[in-house]
């Protein structure tokens, strides 16, 4: 465990999570229920198994809810401190903005929406067995078109980085974890909105700096959009994912013993139940979320979709792919397919819409 004490943490977490709204209406993004605890946890308990202990978050969106919930961070074995972004700073800025509580000479910068399974020890062993200036956590996957990415030569050192293209020369793509010495943060221009990807790595290379890459195919998802978050989550539970804040069993669904589940409900999918929620006799539940306090009634069946604090599902109710917003409440018999997002406290009456011609 120990052998980075000498390390800090820094994670940002001041995005406004647009991409999952109506929920980051009320919770920012990385507080989000995922598999029954807020997203970060999972996070800072890869951190804490690291042997990292001194952690700084660069907050701006809904700030007060990280400190609220985790305070100093001395229940989960860590020392957390907070910086308050006034206006966003971008990724680069971001990261100087935080400068002013860093004690370490290496700082690792994760970013505060990526769900991820590799082991840190193994980045921080790379990072001083190359002595690299900054390295970057990559990341192979099957389809790179969708992510910047990023060349490296034959020794693991980065090359280029790369917009979004249609024909990638490489399968490695940023894995938003980054190792930086100290000097190089010092070097960020201050005050002003930066990007790392843009700004910041390309500069680094162009002066010579030694930018090293840790490339490997661990689980890897940026949790932006609600299908990714469903599946990460979904991960999570069916011990796709690691993460050590989730010990014990694994398995299709993951009930809080809070919640109450009637017989002949369906769970499957890595679906979760959260605390107090009901879920009626003969719903079916494949890859849910579904929040505390929230009611699944009879014969429902609600398939890969997000739904909000004390949201409501009605009796035969069907929801697909969709994100339900806290306190909403879908009547007896709706259909809602294919991305709806339902706003929060929104009433739609019994058999209000329908995909399908029969009520």
């Amino acid at each position: 465990m120990a052998g980075n004490e000498g390390t800090d943490a820094v994670i940002l977490v001041g995005g406004k999570g647009t991409r999952l709204r109506p929920l980051t209406l009320s919770a920012p993004k990385p507080m989000l229920p995922t598999a029954g605890l807020p997203f970060l946890t999972h996070l800072l308990a890869r951190i804490k198994a690291a042997g990292i202990t001194h952690v700084v978050l660069g907050t701006s969106f809904k700030a007060e809810v990280f400190s609220e919930h985790f305070g100093d961070g001395s229940e989960l074995g860590l020392e957390i401190e907070y910086v308050y972004e006034s206006e966003p700073l971008g990724t680069g800025g971001g990261i100087r903005n935080v400068l002013p509580k860093l004690r370490a000479d290496t700082v690792v910068v994760f970013n505060g929406d990526v769900l991820g399974g590799t082991d840190l020890r193994e980045v921080l062993a790379t990072h001083h067995t190359t002595g690299a200036d900054v390295t970057l956590h990559l990341v192979r996957v099957s389809d790179p078109r969708a992510f910047g990415c990023v060349p490296t030569d034959g020794d693991g050192r980065v090359q280029a980085f790369l917009e979004k293209t249609q024909d990638p020369p490489t399968d490695q793509i940023n894995a938003g974890c980054y190792v930086f010495r100290r000097e190089y943060i010092e070097k960020i221009p201050e005050g002003r909105p930066v990007s790392v990807e843009r700004e910041v790595f390309p500069a680094l290379l162009a002066e010579g700096a030694r930018v090293q890459a840790h490339v490997d195919s661990s689980y890897w998802r940026d949790m932006g959009t609600p299908e990714d978050f469903v599946r990460g989550s979904a991960d999570l539970v069916r011990g796709i994912a690691p993460s050590p804040a989730l010990p014990g069993q694994r398995g299709e669904s993951l009930v809080h013993p809070g919640a109450g589940v009637a017989p002949g409900a369906l769970l499957i999918g890595g679906t979760v139940v959260g605390r107090g929620a009901e879920i009626g006799a003969g719903a079916r539940l494949d890859g849910a979320i579904v929040f505390d306090g929230a009611v699944v009634e009879a014969g429902a069946t609600v398939e890969r979709t997000i739904i909000g604090f004390g949201a409501r599902i009605g009796p035969r109710a069907l929801v697909r792919d969709g994100v339900i917003g806290d306190g909403a409440h879908v009547g007896a018999r709706c259909e809602l397919l294919r991305g709806a997002r339902v706003w929060p406290g929104v009433v739609i009456p019994d058999g209000g819409i329908r995909f399908s011609t029969d009520v």
